[in-house]
């Protein structure tokens, strides 16, 4: 997994992204020396913050709290009461018309129920990871949407509420997808501010990504020097040709 270190170097280095990635993998076999979740968390999404620091494992019982995550994640084991506990939350969001009927049938899960969920760094990673994470700004994001785009050949989808859907969403389709969030993960991550989204990539398909990041990531650097400089000149009452800027730049 050492291509993982450098992977997540390149990613950290291209995006100036201020959390590591973090990797994400679904298995019923959990490798050896992999620690267990010990504490309590309000929900699968808080996890993701946690695992920018270390690698541990998760089961339905450390998800237990979040009955959509455990929804969306497909997760065995669960206790009774998470049906109840699903039922609830959705009859909730249902009677403020935040999530209707139609709607819920739409919402991404994993296809095969898994024991378990492991998280960690992608640098540390010790396991091949399903979904990697980023936390990104409008900027980061910019660059993450072109490389995407070039990836998949398309442009990828920004998604809303749930946050945690955008886990199974990538891993089932193979393909780059930003969420936006959902008002529970804005509450749960002090990393989701404002500002931030979170993007997914699936981890098949991670060393494509990253070159294409590392160069869109070098090629609007240089080109938001052409515009802030041609901008300066326009400003100062020039009108400047394409070349003229060019030639600016270059000097």
């Amino acid at each position: 997994m050492n291509s993982y270190m450098t992977q997540a170097e390149q990613l950290k280095e291209s995006l100036r992204l201020s959390l590591p990635p973090v990797a994400i993998a679904f298995t019923d076999d959990l490798p050896a020396g992999i620690a267990s979740y010990e504490e309590v968390a309000p929900a699968g999404c808080y996890f993701w913050q946690e695992a920018s620091q270390r690698v541990f494992a998760t089961g339905a019982k450390d998800h237990e709290l979040c009955a959509i995550g455990v929804h969306t994640h497909n997760l065995a084991g669960a206790s009774a009461s998470q049906g109840d506990e699903l039922a609830t939350a959705l009859g909730a969001m249902a009677g403020l018309d935040y999530v209707r009927e139609e709607e819920v049938a739409a919402i991404p899960v994993l296809p095969q129920p898994v024991q378990h969920a492991v998280y960690g760094p992608l640098s540390d990673f010790p396991m091949d990871a399903d979904v990697v994470l980023l936390f990104a700004n409008a900027q980061q994001s910019l660059i993450l949407s072109e490389a995407a785009s070039r990836v998949d050949e398309g442009v990828p989808p920004a998604m809303g509420r749930p946050a945690c859907a955008v886990v199974p969403q990538v891993r089932n389709g193979g393909r780059a997808a930003m969420s936006l969030g959902c008002c529970g993960a804005r509450a749960y991550l002090d990393v989701l501010g404002d500002g931030v989204a979170l993007w997914a990539l699936p981890g098949e398909k991670l060393g494509p990504y990253c070159k294409e990041i590392d160069g869109l990531a070098k090629s609007n650097e240089v080109l938001t020097v052409f515009h802030e400089r041609r901008r300066e000149d326009v400003e100062a009452g020039k009108r400047p040709s394409v070349q003229d800027s060019l030639e600016r730049l270059a000097g």
